[in-house]
């Protein structure tokens, strides 16, 4: 079962884990070194744990912690060509063990099947993922400047998603501390999503098994976490869903740690209605009224004994019997 925490996520930093029963891998690392350390082991992990670090994009906020956890720990390192070009300038003393990825393809790491798709940002070659296992689908989306249908299309049926959602719009319009060139690159084709397009995106991809909207990134002056859980949920319910959860991560503290979906024995379980004890009688009785009756037993019927005569001749016997002997004399 596939399972994710977010370990910090803001403008500041970004850095989430997922785990299954064989695999732990970080996606991304843009919290200090020292802060991935202390948050892995709030949430019962080490970075000796960690099987492998999934990399978005190259920019510091998802970042900012790789040179050091490369020098001294030997995690492998998940991104596709462009985005190892564009950073290796920054490993001076440590030699990390790339593994590239090649965008819009899909590999098999353990027991995950990790498939990573181009979104517009402004990034060398920025990537979301579809991480799936047995039985869970989960769908990351990072910065991303607007919603494409190949986003729609490889998120289709996730159980969670872990998605962006940087900005209220009347709240950056508001904003006195960003200039309007800014505004525009945070609010423009590539760079950040905002409330009202991460709940268009919610409400096409709503379904009955989505378990988890977690969201992400979030400004810190440019947001609020009320309002942008409000628009999500809402969107949800606009959808006919209402079993969803929907999540902010904090900057400052972990999640705990979420199922991406939900267990079969707790769906079978949640369709199980137990009659309380004041209707418990009434329901015995109906079921034994509507029970079909039990087939009557059958009686057995004794055949009629054989008769046997005794004649000096047992062939005889037995011929006759078998009405054989009245026959052949018939015949001579």
């Amino acid at each position: 079962m596939l399972s994710l925490t977010v370990l910090g996520s803001g403008s500041s930093g970004n850095c989430a884990v997922i785990r299954t029963e064989r695999t732990c891998l970080l996606v991304d690392a843009g919290l200090s070194a020292r802060r991935i350390t202390q948050r892995l082991e709030q949430v019962g992990l080490s970075v000796g744990q960690l099987d492998g670090i999934l990399l978005t994009h190259e920019h510091g906020d998802h970042t900012a912690g790789l040179e050091v956890l490369c020098r001294k720990h030997e995690v492998p390192l998940f991104c596709t060509p462009l985005t190892q070009e564009t950073l290796m300038s920054g490993f001076e003393k440590a030699k990390p063990r790339w593994r590239l990825m090649q965008t819009g393809a899909a590999f098999q790491f353990q027991d995950l099947r990790i498939e990573c798709f181009p979104v517009p940002h402004d990034a060398v070659d920025p990537v979301g993922f579809l991480i799936q296992d047995e039985d869970s689908r989960l769908g990351v989306l990072s910065d991303v400047g607007f919603i494409t249908n190949l986003i729609r299309d490889r998120l289709k049926g996730v159980h969670t998603l872990f998605m962006e959602a940087n900005y209220d719009g009347p709240l950056l319009e508001a904003d006195t501390k960003r200039p309007w060139a800014t505004k525009q690159r945070i609010s423009g084709r590539h760079g950040h999503l905002s409330n009202e397009q991460a709940a268009e995106l919610v409400q096409h991809l709503a379904h009955e098994h989505l378990q988890h909207v977690i969201l992400g990134h979030l400004s810190e002056d440019c947001n609020c976490p009320n309002v942008a859980k409000q628009k999500i949920t809402a969107a949800l319910h606009s959808a006919g869903v209402t079993s969803a959860q929907v999540h902010c991560a904090n900057r400052h503290e972990p999640l705990p740690w979420l199922e991406v979906a939900r267990r079969a024995n707790a769906a079978l379980a949640a369709t199980v209605v137990v009659p309380s004890p004041e209707v418990a009688p009434a329901v015995e009785a109906l079921e034994q009224a509507l029970s079909p009756a039990p087939a009557p037993t059958p009686v057995p019927i004794p055949s009629p004994p054989v008769q046997v005569r005794e004649e000096e001749d047992s062939g005889y016997q037995v011929m006759e019997q078998l009405g054989l002997w009245s026959s052949m004399r018939a015949a001579g």
